[in-house]
């Protein structure tokens, strides 16, 4: 070879060989995936809740990226695993993402115990947890830190949400869990009371077991409490997974003029309440209530491939991909401290409308719907009907972290 085209060859090589090291250098991998952690409950009480939060995120990451799972050509790989909702697995999962499997981020989960575990994981590693779909205050409260952001509501909205609703006063009771949920739940209802204006008052509070099935005892507590005390009364019940709206029905809590005011619940759940029409309460979301051109994509393709609309943790999950890739197209980076200054204040579409992430406490701002379940039902799951939709402009969420 002549020495000339030697030497032109050497000077190629090297300048390849510069480029390539600024590449390596500066951190940047064209080919690299995007790797997401889903940490949920697949198995033990809130199985189902963790199947519709995972079909919600594939479905969104489906929708918002047109069928391909790539962002900014890199591939979206998506891991998950089941923390059973208990704690300390859910923390191990969440270093063994982090450490091993070097995600970008994570997602999860499905309890509140399990969650508050996981909290400190993400600070040591420096990591993005986006909390979907547990709901405890002290989550984006006082055991925050900078690394969460929760899509899902949190304690007060519900109960912010369903304190619009019994401002007239009144005597209110609470049946929960006798878990981080349902007391935190509890201590929201009554905080939200105060917020709205209600003149209504807290005559008992009554938590149980959470795998309790049968509520003889407790309802007569609770019946006992509130018989002689100003009408209306309502039984507020906080629940996590089957809600016991049936059984408190059955023991005729109307003998004591007690009305039953239940959160809102996944579908299967609801069905078991037509026969209590009339019946109002407020809720995350329900298939037929936002109307935008995402949630009519999720509902209509839901109803082609599972037999039956989305359920309100299906929409959780698919706003949580809302969040994730709104968070990297406008980082252009999947870097945490990227993601974190895009994602503080960050507005982005739902399929219940649009969400934006309060810059303090990185806790998902949105608007709740209050329901009445229908008297005349048109199929299996045609359940309630709207009221109205309470914006997040009426639900004075506190700061309460330490930021």
């Amino acid at each position: 070879m002549h020495h000339a085209n030697i030497r032109s060859l050497t000077h190629f090589l090297m300048r390849g060989i510069a480029v390539i090291g600024l590449v390596v250098s500066s951190g940047i991998s064209f080919a690299q995936e995007i790797k997401i952690a889903m940490i949920t409950g697949r198995t033990g009480a809130l199985e189902a809740y963790a199947k519709e939060t995972e079909t919600g995120f594939l479905l969104g990451l489906e929708y918002l990226t047109n069928g391909k799972m790539e962002l900014n050509g890199r591939k979206i790989k998506v891991i998950f695993k089941d923390d059973q909702s208990k704690p300390d697995l859910g923390r191990t999962l969440l270093a063994e993402a982090y450490g091993d499997d070097k995600v970008d981020l994570a997602v999860g989960t499905s309890s509140s115990g399990s969650a508050l575990a996981m909290l400190p994981i993400a600070a040591e590693y420096k990591k993005i947890l986006l909390i979907e779909p547990a709901v405890a205050d002290v989550i984006t409260g006082e055991k925050w830190n900078r690394y969460i952001f929760r899509i899902s509501r949190n304690s007060i909205q519900d109960g912010l949400a369903a304190a619009s609703a019994l401002k007239a006063g009144g005597s209110i009771a609470f049946l929960a869990q006798d878990y981080a949920c349902g007391r935190d739940g509890v201590k929201a209802g009554k905080e939200a009371l105060s917020a709205v204006g209600s003149k209504a008052k807290v005559v008992h509070e009554e938590y149980v077991a959470q795998n309790t099935t049968d509520f003889t005892a407790a309802a007569q507590r609770i019946f006992n409490a509130m018989k002689d005390k100003p009408e209306p009364r309502v039984l507020a019940i906080i629940w996590a997974g089957t809600n016991p709206l049936s059984k408190i029905a059955d023991l005729r809590p109307e003998r004591f003029g007690i009305t039953l005011a239940p959160g809102g619940n996944i579908l299967p759940v609801l069905k078991t309440w037509k026969t209590y029409a009339g019946t109002e309460g407020t809720i995350y979301y329900y298939y037929d209530f936002p109307k935008n051109k995402m949630n009519d994509w999720l509902v209509a393709e839901h109803m082609k491939r599972y037999k039956m609309p989305p359920d309100l943790f299906t929409a959780g999950g698919f706003a949580a991909a809302c969040a994730v890739v709104s968070a990297l197209n406008k980082a252009k980076s999947s870097d945490t401290e990227k993601l974190i200054a895009a994602m503080e204040g960050l507005e982005f579409d739902t399929p219940k409308g649009k969400m934006s992430f309060r810059p303090q406490d990185h806790q998902a701002m949105q608007s709740m719907f209050h329901f009445r379940i229908k008297k005349e039902q048109k199929n299996e799951w045609d359940l309630l009907e709207l009221v109205r939709e309470i914006p997040a402009s009426e639900l004075p969420v506190p700061i309460r972290n330490k930021r």
